[in-house]
C-alpha cells in the first residue's frame, strides 16, 4: 500500500492566497505533501488516488476559537432551549416557548426517574424569550419539592434551583450576602444563582458536577461528534478545571487513533491563585500532544449581557437594569496579565460588556510595558460592545478578538429591545470595525450557548439577520471570503497554531471539511445551509453519517 494517499475533489477551497482553489491533494504521515492539479502531485511517488470526495468541496478543517466541550455531557440531561436544536446522536429536539413547555419537559423526564433521591438537571433556559420573566424555586418546586433540580442558562452564567436544592446546599437560610444570589422579600434565596463562583458548589447536588465547566469522557467523546458533524477539526474548550485527573483523561482519550478532532482546552482561572496559576498552566504546558494542546489560561472579567450580569459603560442597560457583575478584581487580572507575560503563556479573557473591555485594556498595558511581547496575541472573547476607540487600542496592545457572532441572530431582537437598545445592537460583535482596524479576529459559537456550526457562525457574520429576520448593523457585515477566513486560520492564528492547521497548504496538517458545495460560490444568504458530509483530520476520515 502506497505511504502517499491523494484526494480528488470537485474543488479544494484552500485559504491560501497564493493558490486559492486545486482539485488535488497529497497527503503522508498526516500532513500535507502537495495541492494542486493530479499532474503536480505524482512526482511524490507512489500514490493511492481517493476519489471518494469527487463530487463535494475540501477546505480546512474549520477552527473553532470559543466552545466548551461540557456540551457533549449536557446532552446526558433535559434539553429546556428555546431553539430547536441537534444532539450529538443527530436528534432534533423541539424548543421550548413558554415556561410551562419547560416544566411541562421537566415533570416528563422527573416521571421516568426510578431513584427518589436522583438530582434532575435542565440545560439551555433562555427566560429572556419569555417576557423576561424571572424563574423562581417555586416554580421549579412544582416539577418535584423533594429531589434537587437545576437548569443551567444558555448563557451558562445563571444556575436556577428549586427549594429542595438549595436546602441540600446550605444556602436555605437567611444571611446569605453576595451580589450572584437574589433575594425574595424574606431574605431567603429565590433559586436564581449567577456566576460560576456562586453556583458551583451546588453542582454536584443538582448533578452537574463536571459538567459546570468541564467534559466527562463520555462527554468528550460525544462533543467529538459533533465536530465531526460540523466540519471541526480544531476544537477549543475555552473554560476548563483541568485537574490531574482531567487531563489524564484528555491526554488518553485524544490519544486515540480514532478520536476525530484536535482539543485546545484553556485553564480557567478559579479556585487558584494567579501564582498558583500560572505554574499548573506550566507543567500543563509539557504535556501538551498533537491531538491536545495544553498550556493556556481562560479569565473571565464579566457576565452575560441577556443575563444582565455584563458590566456595561454608561448609560447601562436598556431597560434599566442594574449594571452586572464583576468576576475578577482589577488587581487579580493585572497579577495575572504580568506573571502570564513573563512566563510566555497566552491569556484569553472574556469581556461582553464595553467596560469589561475597558478594563482587559487598562490592566493589559501596563503589564506589556513591564513584560513587552511582541507576539503575545492575547484575546479577547466575546468582547461584544466594543467600540472603534477600543478596537485601536487592542491594534496598539497586539491583541486579537473573538467575536460573538451568533448573537446577531440568537439575541439580536432582544438586544435592540431590552438589554443595550438599538444603537448599541446595531453595531455589536463588530466584526467590519475589527478588520478595518487590523485586529486579527476570528468568530464564535461558545457551545453549547449556541449550538457549533462554523457555517452557520460565518452566516451570521456575512449577513447579520437576527432571529425575525431583520438585518442588524448592515455596517459591520463581512465578506463570505472573510467569514470564512474567521473561521479557519483567523481562529488558529488566536490559538498559535496558524502555521500548522487554518489552511491547505504544504506541510501543515491534513485537516479538512468535507462539504457538500463551494461556499464562496454560493448565495450568501444560503452559507448555513451547505451540508456537511465530514471531516478528514490529520489524514483520517470522519463521515457523519458513520457516528
Amino acid at each position: 500500500m502506497a505511504d502517499i494517499t491523494i484526494f480528488q475533489a470537485r474543488t479544494i477551497v484552500t485559504m491560501n492566497p497564493s493558490a486559492p482553489k486545486a482539485t488535488h491533494v497529497a497527503v503522508r504521515d498526516g500532513r500535507i505533501l502537495g495541492v494542486g492539479a493530479l499532474s503536480d502531485l505524482q512526482g511524490w511517488g507512489d500514490y493511492e488516488l481517493n476519489t471518494q470526495f469527487a463530487d463535494m468541496t475540501l477546505m480546512p478543517g474549520f477552527v473553532e476559537g470559543h466552545a466548551h466541550a461540557m456540551e457533549g455531557t449536557l446532552w446526558r440531561h433535559v434539553y429546556c432551549g428555546f431553539f430547536d436544536r441537534m444532539d450529538p446522536n443527530g436528534k432534533v429536539w423541539d424548543g421550548l416557548k413558554t415556561l410551562d413547555d419547560v416544566l411541562d419537559r421537566l415533570k416528563q423526564a422527573e416521571a421516568e426517574l426510578t431513584d427518589p433521591d436522583a438530582p434532575l438537571t435542565g440545560f439551555q433556559l433562555d427566560p429572556i424569550y419569555m417576557d423576561n420573566i424571572t424563574v423562581t424555586r417555586h416554580d421549579l418546586d412544582q416539577v418535584s419539592a423533594t429531589r434537587p433540580i437545576g437548569i443551567l442558562h444558555a448563557s451558562g452564567h445563571i444556575l436556577n434551583v428549586n427549594t429542595k436544592a438549595l436546602e441540600l446546599a446550605g444556602m436555605m437560610r437567611t444571611g446569605l450576602n453576595h451580589p450572584g444570589i437574589e433575594l425574595g422579600a424574606d431574605g431567603m434565596s429565590i433559586g436564581v444563582l449567577k456566576s460560576p463562583e456562586v453556583y458551583m458548589p451546588v453542582g454536584p447536588i443538582i448533578g452537574l458536577d463536571r459538567a459546570a465547566t468541564d467534559a466527562d469522557e463520555p462527554g468528550l467523546r460525544d462533543f467529538a461528534k459533533l465536530c465531526v458533524r460540523t466540519g471541526t477539526t480544531t476544537v477549543t474548550d475555552l473554560a476548563s478545571r483541568l485537574d490531574d485527573n482531567a487531563v489524564e483523561m484528555m491526554l488518553r482519550v485524544t490519544g486515540e487513533p480514532t478520536f476525530p478532532a484536535r482539543v485546545v482546552p484553556l485553564k480557567f482561572f478559579m479556585g487558584h491563585t494567579p501564582e498558583e496559576l500560572i505554574s499548573i498552566t506550566l507543567e500543563h504546558k509539557k504535556k501538551s500532544t498533537d491531538q491536545l494542546r495544553l498550556g493556556r489560561i481562560k479569565v473571565i472579567a464579566d457576565g452575560s449581557i441577556q443575563g444582565f450580569s455584563a458590566r456595561l459603560r454608561w448609560p447601562g442597560y436598556h431597560n434599566g437594569a442594574p449594571n452586572g457583575l464583576w468576576y475578577i478584581a482589577p488587581e487579580q487580572l493585572s497579577e495575572i496579565y504580568h506573571r502570564a507575560l513573563e512566563a510566555d503563556i497566552c491569556v484569553h479573557t472574556h469581556t461582553n460588556g464595553d467596560q469589561a473591555t475597558d478594563l482587559a485594556l487598562d490592566m493589559l498595558s501596563p503589564a506589556l510595558t513591564a513584560h513587552p511581547r511582541p507576539d503575545h496575541r492575547f484575546t479577547l472573547q466575546h468582547c461584544q460592545l466594543a467600540d472603534p476607540a477600543q478596537f485601536r487600542r487592542m491594534k496598539s496592545l497586539g491583541m486579537c478578538v473573538n467575536l460573538f457572532a451568533n448573537h446577531h441572530f440568537y439575541w439580536g431582537d432582544e438586544h435592540y429591545r431590552l438589554t443595550v437598545g438599538p444603537e448599541r445592537a446595531e453595531r455589536m460583535n463588530a466584526c467590519r470595525t475589527a478588520l478595518d482596524n487590523d485586529v486579527p479576529m476570528t468568530i464564535h459559537s461558545d457551545a453549547p450557548v449556541t449550538p457549533l456550526a462554523p457555517l452557520f457562525t460565518a452566516w451570521c457574520a456575512v449577513n447579520r439577520i437576527t432571529a425575525s429576520g431583520r438585518v442588524q448593523g448592515e455596517a459591520e457585515k463581512i465578506s463570505v471570503e472573510e467569514a470564512l477566513q474567521a473561521v479557519t486560520l483567523g481562529a488558529a492564528y488566536t490559538l498559535h497554531l496558524d502555521g500548522e492547521i487554518g489552511s491547505i497548504e504544504v506541510g501543515k496538517h491534513a485537516d479538512f471539511a468535507v462539504l457538500d458545495a463551494d461556499p464562496t460560490t454560493c448565495d450568501p444568504t444560503t452559507l448555513k445551509d451547505i451540508g456537511v458530509w465530514g471531516t478528514v483530520q490529520g489524514g483520517r476520515i470522519f463521515a457523519a453519517a458513520d457516528l
